[in-house]
């Protein structure tokens, strides 16, 4: 059997060619996949989209920085979790800020991604059991993966104080 290594986060998973993938993340086609099978587990459930949903987004967008993703939207992500992890934010309550910031910023600062990403990926996301297990696997996968990026931690959070009300 066939191995795929992930470029962003370095899952290895079996290679299949059923899986279409658009390539705006730097992700294997096969950890897409399972990305978009804990999105499919959120959205059926109300309660777990709005206390984790922004996270999940997050986290996945800046474990798999390059390819297609712009710094726009990498910066945007960084921001975000920075403001559920260190500010405690309700996570529903950042789509609008960064809006805001997307409106604000002309020339996006690049983050060079870190030299290496968490063994914590989306795969160990998709084992949860139960809703309560998927909501605490998403939380320490977030910080483990803003962890990573700590080297830029004082400038995100500058960018974040700069156009925000904080």
């Amino acid at each position: 059997m066939t191995e795929t290594i992930c470029p962003g986060c370095g899952l290895r998973m079996p290679k299949t060619d059923k899986l279409i993938y658009h390539k705006y993340y730097n992700a294997s086609p096969e950890c897409w996949g399972l990305y978009a099978e804990v999105l499919s587990f959120q959205y059926s459930n109300p309660v777990l989209f709005g206390r984790i949903h922004q996270l999940t987004v997050d986290t996945y967008a800046v474990q798999h920085p390059g390819g297609l993703h712009p710094d726009k939207s990498i910066d945007l992500h960084l921001v975000s979790l920075y403001l559920i992890v260190n500010h405690n934010a309700q996570p529903m309550s950042v789509p609008p800020k960064l809006q805001h910031l997307a409106g604000c910023v002309q020339d996006w600062p690049h983050f060079p991604p870190p030299q290496r990403m968490p063994s914590f990926t989306v795969f160990d996301v998709g084992l949860s059991d139960s809703p309560e297990q998927h909501t605490k696997s998403v939380r320490e996968w977030s910080a483990l993966v803003w962890q990573a990026w700590s080297d830029h931690h004082g400038a995100i959070a500058s960018l974040a104080a700069k156009y925000l009300e904080l």
